[in-house]
């Protein structure tokens, strides 16, 4: 082959993966232009009560994010169960409450949502301290994979988004998990605005989970659940729950922490 073919070839190549991010974007801008269908309005109005306190700008912003969420996101029935529009509208509604005033994407690493009907089991292995395998069965409503997956119970999914102020949705949880993924192993920091911004979000952070796993070892009751003292991982998907369902709590509380998350997410529930 010519080397002006080749060279040809491969100024388009360039080209093309430069035009990409506009492409995806052009893309995104014509679905967020059509209208809302009223029955997805339905289902939030039936389905999600969280989004009628959201202000009514945010309220707009929202149902845009669901429009290119449901374009671009694959949902798949597991163990029988049929996926609906009322599923994967509720599903969306609440994932999208994290992408509110971000400038990011919408789940880049995530391509599909796997539903199951309730919780479901899964196998796990671990080796003990002196190198011995050993299995054992969970019962999850729900995990997000870094190969691109989210799963989650409906059952679990629906009670939550019907009880907004409990400090629990799995769907919030998992989805944090994502946005954690998006730099790597979750590890409790995702993506800040600032480089300048982790030495504050790990001091506060680390100072908090600490607290968190002193206070789960001596059996004291806290805002946060028990496992978020698992790992910094689960502890930002567990603070992430209060904090879009209990903020009152949270910035009384633990104001400092409060004052990150409402950085990070560019929201203050507070507000509403």
């Amino acid at each position: 082959m010519p080397a002006i073919i080749v060279s040809c070839l491969a100024l388009l190549f360039v080209l093309w993966l430069l035009g990409q991010p506009w492409l995806i974007e052009h893309k995104r801008r014509q679905i967020r232009a059509r209208p809302f269908p009223p029955a997805w309005r339905d289902i939030l109005r039936q389905r999600v009560p969280y989004v009628r306190a959201l202000p009514s700008d945010l309220q707009l912003q929202l149902k845009q994010h669901i429009q290119v969420f449901l374009a671009e996101k694959a949902f798949i029935g597991c163990a029988g169960l049929e996926i609906t529009d009322e599923m994967r509208v509720t599903i969306a509604a609440q994932a999208c409450l994290l992408l509110l005033n971000r400038p990011r994407g919408y789940y880049p690493g995530l391509s599909q949502v796997l539903v199951y009907p309730g919780s479901f089991v899964v196998q796990r292995e671990h080796m003990d301290d002196v190198g011995v395998a050993h299995h054992a069965r969970q019962v999850l409503s729900g995990e997000s994979w870094s190969q691109g997956q989210v799963i989650l119970s409906w059952h679990d999914t629906l009670e939550d988004a019907a009880t907004p102020d409990d400090g629990q949705n799995v769907v919030i949880h998992e989805f944090a998990h994502q946005l954690d993924q998006e730099t790597g192993a979750a590890n409790g920091a995702p993506a800040l605005a600032r480089r300048e911004h982790y030495a504050r979000w790990s001091q506060v952070l680390g100072t908090e989970f600490s607290d968190l796993q002193a206070r789960t070892s001596h059996t004291q009751a806290s805002l946060f659940s028990d496992y978020g003292a698992t790992d910094p991982a689960e502890f930002f998907a567990v603070i992430s729950e209060v904090f879009f369902e209990q903020p009152q709590r949270m910035a009384t509380e633990h104001p400092a922490l409060y004052r990150e998350l409402s950085q990070l997410y560019r929201l203050d529930p507070l507000s509403w």
